[in-house]
């Protein structure tokens, strides 16, 4: 490992769904998850994701705001197209922007 390369974290994974019955448990498994992530930044793979409501938003924003209160930042890597509509929809592209 060079200087420049560092050991982070493995990014968390959205399940492969989130609707208003998952939410709640999505939302404390991902918070645990990330917790192990250290860094300004922490990181999402939404590549799993094929099953989703606006409770996924949802999520997401909760995590940023949680995140933000701790001087982080939300990446999410991955995003599955209709859930990019989804937040256009809703008007919070900007503040999940892939």
């Amino acid at each position: 490992m060079t200087s420049t390369q560092t050991m982070a974290a493995p990014a968390a994974a959205l399940p492969v769904e989130i609707t208003l019955a998952e939410a709640g448990k999505t939302l404390v498994d991902l918070k645990l998850a990330l917790e192990l992530q250290a860094g300004p930044v922490v990181v999402v793979d939404a590549s799993q994701l094929r099953v989703f409501d606006s409770s996924a938003v949802a999520v997401l924003l909760e995590l940023r705001r949680l995140l933000r209160a701790d001087g982080k930042t939300l990446q999410v890597t991955h995003w599955p197209r209709r859930l990019e509509d989804l937040m256009g929809l809703y008007g919070v592209g900007e503040l999940l922007a892939p």
